[in-house]
């Protein structure tokens, strides 16, 4: 991991800058394809001082995590190494008008894949049976969905959410913590919606990304075979009428039948269809709506 200096808040906020636009509705916009909720809470962020304050301390916390730690740990991916896991980031960071990310395999059991950093000094660190899990297909689609997490700027959030619940585990008493948290939680909910979306823009196949988001649930590959997509989703219907679903508002993720269904009213849009070469489609604000009823956490 590079040294990630201090960071200027306000910099980072002022100072960002795109490098590929998507057109979409007559318009150029690079971001396009992001969910509304994610920009307007990070909108939000951008003038909150608990946030801020969090944001600025977790950064100088990961300066003292260490390059060598992740070298000493993981496997760093390149052109020499494992290049074909390398090949499918260079083509995610293509799609997506972004440098190719630094990436890296963690042996670890646990399917997973996660982006940390900042900003400007972003890493991939993708668990070994994840790779063994999905096809190369499928591992397109996840490494595009963490790329997403680069394009759209959520590195540094995603980082302090993280350095926030290590230190409510081991240092400072969650309640402390708990206001920071739980925005950065519900943000990133909203975030995961947009980086599936730029997953789907990297497969191009949405039936691809899904089954990369039912092996996440699922974590067999010798059930996979056996795993029926449909009743996967009626899972969102028992879901919608148990109590049980308060317990997302603490989590990070939404609930795996919600990203996909969330996924799906993105695949009918006019921007994701004119990516792939089919016309027509709705709007970004329909899908949008439509997505909103899908993964609010209550009602």
């Amino acid at each position: 991991m590079a040294s990630v200096g201090q960071l200027d808040f306000r910099a980072f906020v002022d100072g960002r800058t795109t490098k590929v636009a998507i057109e979409t509705e007559g318009r150029q916009d690079v971001h396009a394809y992001a969910y509304v909720s994610d920009r307007n809470t990070r909108s939000a962020f951008n003038q909150g001082k608990a946030v801020e304050y969090a944001v600025k301390h977790a950064v100088r916390l990961l300066r003292t995590v260490g390059k060598g730690e992740l070298l000493g740990s993981t496997v760093k991916v390149g052109p020499r190494q494992l290049p074909r896991v390398h090949d499918i980031a260079r083509q995610c960071a293509d799609t997506l008008g972004i440098e190719t990310p630094t990436v890296h395999i963690r042996n670890s059991p646990v399917l997973n894949a996660m982006t940390s950093g900042t900003n400007d000094d972003a890493f991939i660190i993708i668990h070994s049976s994840l790779v063994d899990a999905l096809s190369d297909d499928e591992l397109l689609s996840v490494i595009g969905h963490e790329c997403g997490h680069i394009h759209n700027e959520h590195v540094v959030y995603l980082t302090t959410l993280h350095m926030l619940r290590m230190m409510a585990a081991r240092f400072i008493p969650a309640p402390l913590l708990q206001p920071a948290m739980y925005a950065l939680s519900a943000w990133s909910r909203r975030a995961e919606i947009t980086c599936d979306r730029a997953g789907l823009l990297c497969s191009k196949d949405l039936g691809v990304s899904e089954s990369a988001l039912a092996k996440l649930a699922l974590g067999s590959a010798k059930l996979w075979d056996d795993f029926d997509m449909e009743v996967f989703l009626e899972q969102y219907d028992e879901l919608k009428e148990e109590l049980g679903k308060i317990a997302e508002a603490g989590a990070s993720h939404p609930w795996i039948p919600k990203r996909i269904k969330a996924l799906r009213a993105f695949s009918a849009s006019q921007l994701y269809r004119t990516h792939i070469g089919l016309e027509g489609g709705t709007t970004m604000d329909e899908v949008d709506d439509a997505v909103h009823g899908i993964i609010r956490v209550t009602g």
